[in-house]
């Protein structure tokens, strides 16, 4: 995959902040823990003291699942971008090495917050 197909993949949508799904500990390694989770249209975005893991549920029922982790040391730069008057959705846009990464926030997720997460993530790595 080049970087401008994964930058074309990699555009989501966070709902609203919700408690950490019970089967998180699933996807997590040993010494690695949740702070935060949203949800998105099909499925959830977790926040680690690692990582950004995307869940992406496919399909007509849903059982296929795509999953993307995000290592926060991937992160080279980010910018945040509130609501305006006219413009419903705030907007977390991430360059990685993969490429560029948009997060579309819906009414129901605080950009401030995710923007403070990031920061915690990528300067405490």
């Amino acid at each position: 995959m080049t970087v401008m197909e994964a930058g074309a993949i990699l555009n989501w949508t966070l709902q609203a902040e919700i408690p950490i799904p019970k089967d998180a500990g699933e996807l997590l390694i040993q010494g690695e823990q949740p702070v935060a989770a949203f949800r998105t249209y099909r499925d959830s975005a977790i926040f680690t003291n690692k990582r950004l893991i995307v869940r992406d549920a496919q399909g007509m029922t849903g059982k296929k699942v795509e999953m993307y982790s995000l290592p926060y040391a991937d992160i080279h730069m980010w910018s945040s971008e509130n609501a305006g008057t006219f413009d419903f959705n705030s907007e977390l846009t991430l360059w990685t090495r993969a490429g560029e990464i948009k997060i579309k926030l819906g009414k129901g997720a605080d950009i401030r917050r995710l923007d403070n997460l990031i920061a915690w993530a990528v300067l405490n790595h």
